[in-house]
């Protein structure tokens, strides 16, 4: 009677051990020591003011998540935000003013104090082009504007009055202060260190620019920075399709484009998943990936490039994210934003994990996901906190689960996955310990087969939503990857 009870039940057993999902890692073959960085970006906008309910919480979490090379933006979509001198100077009069700039900065600085970032005030002040008429800007500081960046061409052909406002910028924050147009001395009394300075952003949409028109911009920003600041590291090129913009590295990249002593330190360029406005989640989960995937192949053309070029420079790929179609909607006035189901945050989180893997395995030194606060008005969908509670959704989480087992010098092995709907990736840590990186990229269940009993799993997936990863032990070699699950498995 015994025996009759036993066969269903070790029948049971073997199908499901048949119908699991093997993964195989080879830790003896060490594939590549990691370079790569997991981190984010941070964009100014209005929930991040002091006076916002949520300032506090958002910081925080910023400063306990304790990222390298956090990307600090103050962007076109609020001028004052991001621009210090928003009108040209006079005979008798210069409008420098960081009153509303100072704080959100200084904020983020704190935050991120003892760790390198990235500073990137990418916003030129409008009037430095030449345009049909002067660009206005709203009164309130924020007032979103989509139509800041007009002209393609700068009044000063030299270069010089660009490269003079960037470099008291700069002062500002690092000399205490600077000395205007008109020979006066504002005093700010900061003295941070600005580990690395990028230089604007998207030009490829901003102004339009040219690669040689970059290119001379780039030498003259960098070189006015290095006058005061001559320990700084600068990021060039930071391209929002490089799919479309193979010129630009191609210029760029060649050192006899630059003035003599021009650094390349580091290049950046960025990547979205952007589903259609037809397609329902259940579709998304297939976009998302193919759309990676795309991404990857881009990667690989420009490491070439880059390769043959300037073999040294690094690489950062610094916004990585998704974008709603309803975000896309965000400038007509009669928008109104559409609720963004709990499931995208995870499908989104699951793809930076994918793509972190993937990129860290050709090398990619830092890889951003994009960006701490977005809420509506400001790309809602590409948001990593909840913009009502600054609470972490679970985008967030998934870069704190990798943060938490991601370094460089950790050892990528050579795996192996029977499905292709799921990603693996096997790494030994510094202290020799042995893990695997696990990504579902469906919104289904699947039950993996691992090649040794492990010992703890921790997870980021639907039931865990924006809680912090959840950690059990496991002492089995199956584990169950929820759907739109990552999840870091040790032995």
């Amino acid at each position: 009677m015994k025996c009759l009870i036993y066969v269903p039940l070790l029948i049971g057993i073997l199908v499901h051990q048949a119908s699991a999902q093997r993964v195989q890692m080879a830790w003896q073959s060490v594939e590549r020591v990691s370079r790569s960085t997991p981190t984010l970006q941070v964009v100014v906008n209005p929930p991040l003011r002091r006076s916002s309910p949520v300032h506090d919480r958002a910081f925080e979490e910023l400063r306990k998540l304790g990222a390298d090379y956090v990307r600090y933006v103050p962007w076109l979509p609020y001028p004052k935000f991001g621009v210090a001198e928003l009108e040209p100077p006079t005979a008798e009069k210069t409008f420098w003013d960081f009153s509303v700039i100072d704080p959100i900065t200084i904020d983020f600085l704190n935050a991120t104090k003892g760790h390198p970032v990235v500073l990137n005030f990418s916003t030129i002040p409008a009037w430095m082009f030449k345009t049909e008429k002067p660009v206005a800007y709203p009164e309130d500081p924020n007032q979103v504007t989509w139509n800041y960046t007009q002209g393609t061409q700068l009044r000063d052909h030299s270069n010089k009055e660009l490269a003079d406002y960037y470099r008291r910028l700069v002062s500002w924050y690092v000399k205490g202060g600077f000395v205007d147009e008109l020979g006066k001395r504002h005093e700010s009394g900061h003295h941070f260190k600005i580990d690395y300075w990028e230089v604007l952003n998207e030009p490829d949409l901003e102004h339009h620019t040219t690669p040689e028109q970059y290119t001379e911009r780039y030498d003259a920003i960098v070189s006015a920075i290095r006058t005061v600041a001559p320990e700084t590291k600068f990021v060039g090129i930071s391209v929002a399709y490089p799919s479309k913009e193979p010129g630009m590295f191609e210029y760029f990249l060649n050192p006899k484009n630059h003035a003599p002593g021009i650094p390349l330190d580091m290049i950046s360029y960025h990547f979205y998943a952007a589903p259609d406005a037809s397609e329902t989640p259940d579709v998304q989960q297939y976009t998302f990936f193919d759309q990676a995937d795309g991404f990857l192949n881009t990667v690989r053309y420009v490491e070439e490039i880059r390769k043959r070029l300037s073999p040294l420079t690094h690489t950062a790929t610094n916004e990585i994210g998704s974008i709603s179609a309803d975000d896309t909607m965000q400038s007509k006035p009669e928008h109104v934003t559409k609720p963004i189901p709990d499931s995208y945050w995870n499908l989104s989180g699951a793809t930076y994990a994918y793509l972190f893997g993937q990129l860290a395995s050709l090398g990619i030194e830092v890889i951003g996901e994009s960006q701490l606060m977005g809420y509506p008005t400001q790309f809602p969908s590409v948001s990593m906190l909840d913009w009502n509670s600054g609470a972490p959704n679970a985008r967030f989480r998934v870069l704190e689960l990798l943060k938490r087992n991601f370094s460089p010098g950790v050892k990528l092995v050579r795996t192996q996955v029977e499905d292709a709907e799921i990603y693996g990736l096997g790494f030994i840590s510094q202290d020799g310990s042995h893990k695997l990186l696990l990504v579902n990229k469906r919104d289904k269940d699947v039950d993996v087969r691992l090649p040794q009993q492990a010992s703890q799993v921790q997870f980021v997936d639907q039931t865990t939503k924006g809680n912090s990863p959840g950690e059990q032990a496991l002492h089995s070699d199956t584990y169950r990857l929820r759907g739109l699950g990552v999840a870091v498995i040790s032995f």
